[in-house]
């Protein structure tokens, strides 16, 4: 953490140690999990991280998937209230659509098949 801290002093950068959070990542293929290590004092761990939108469990699950079912029934709300086909059409590109393709390059690789045909869902 020290190593850190130095960084963001030195590139005059404040980190907010209440929003630190530590996650252990591993593969879910394995059956037997080494001995996890001790908690980092003052540091929340947790199973899923969240980062730009996209949230990726500690077995390497990617899921951006909720965030976009959220935007759908937004869509469906605005569609009730009357805006059209070509509004909803735009809302739906510039905000679901690039919702799964930002980094999808780095995250695809790490979704597992049910994530996938979720995905694909939404095309």
């Amino acid at each position: 953490m020290s190593n850190g801290e130095a960084w963001a002093r030195a590139n005059n950068l404040k980190l907010n140690p209440a929003k630190y959070s530590e996650v252990i990542f591993f593969d879910k293929r394995l059956k037997v999990r080494a001995q996890l290590p001790l908690p980092i004092p003052g540091i929340h761990r947790s199973t899923i991280i969240k980062i730009l939108g996209v949230t990726i469990t500690n077995g390497l699950s990617v899921s951006v998937i909720s965030s976009c079912a959220q935007t759908m029934y937004a869509l469906k709300v605005m569609r009730a209230h009357g805006m059209d086909d070509t509004a909803l059409q735009a809302v739906y590109r510039s905000v679901v659509v690039a919702k799964l393709q930002y980094a999808s390059s780095a995250w695809w690789g790490f979704t597992n098949s049910s994530d996938r045909q979720r995905v694909e869902a939404f095309r």
